[in-house]
């Protein structure tokens, strides 16, 4: 029987989508639109409740 990873609690403040751009409303001489990249407060960009060090593995 395969052994499935648990599933790891995600964050209720960014539902999983940790880090999202946001546009200023300007454009760069090429044409494309100048955004900036935002990280949720709450889970600092893992998009998971858990602390990165509650993720390691601890054993022999």
């Amino acid at each position: 029987m395969p052994d499935h990873a648990p599933m790891l609690p995600i964050c209720h403040h960014c539902d999983g989508f940790p880090t999202v751009h946001i546009t200023t409303g300007t454009r760069r001489p090429d044409g494309t639109r100048a955004t900036l990249p935002a990280v949720c407060p709450a889970c600092q960009g893992t998009g998971r409740t858990l602390p990165a060090a509650a993720l390691a593995r601890a054993g022999r």
